[in-house]
């Protein structure tokens, strides 16, 4: 056996590179909504969630925005203090309680994605108009392909 087999070379390793690739586009995304509006990763993520499918609980924000429950938890926690979301009780389970923005959060979030969007079509600038359907189509296979081999492995 050769000690290639043994070895990953990070740089053309698929899911490293993904990985990569999804921190670097949002630490650009970040320098947009962290220093003009103050909100931190898992905020954004969370305002940008609720701005699309309101409402919702902790568990489907984190399950859609791909956050875990302590990033959830202390985003929510921090955006609830800033008034930018609201905390309702479900009527059928007092247990269970939904997500959704308040006036002040849907008004930040009408500010931020048109620049999140301006910032997203510098990005796409670099690729033809070829490029980002075949992008699209990959991620998507990708995508479909992983949540397959999630579901596989699932207990």
């Amino acid at each position: 056996m050769s000690g290639e087999e043994h070895r990953i070379e990070l740089e053309r390793f698929v899911p490293y590179r993904l990985a990569v690739l999804a921190a670097e586009v949002s630490q650009c995304l970040a320098a947009i909504y962290m220093g003009r509006f103050n909100l931190s990763i898992a905020e954004w993520r969370v305002v940008a969630t609720l701005g699309d499918q309101a409402p919702l609980s902790a568990r489907e924000i984190g399950d859609r925005a791909s956050l875990d429950k302590v990033q959830v938890s202390r985003a929510v926690a921090r955006l609830l203090r800033a008034q930018l979301i609201v905390r309702q009780t479900a009527h059928h389970d007092r247990r269970y309680s939904q997500l959704q923005l308040s006036g002040k959060g849907r008004s930040l979030y009408r500010e931020i994605v048109p620049l999140a969007k301006a910032r997203e079509q510098q990005l796409l600038d670099s690729l033809s108009v070829d490029d980002r359907a075949a992008l699209d189509r990959i991620v998507q296979s990708l995508l479909d392909r992983a949540r397959d081999m999630l579901a596989e492995s699932a207990p």
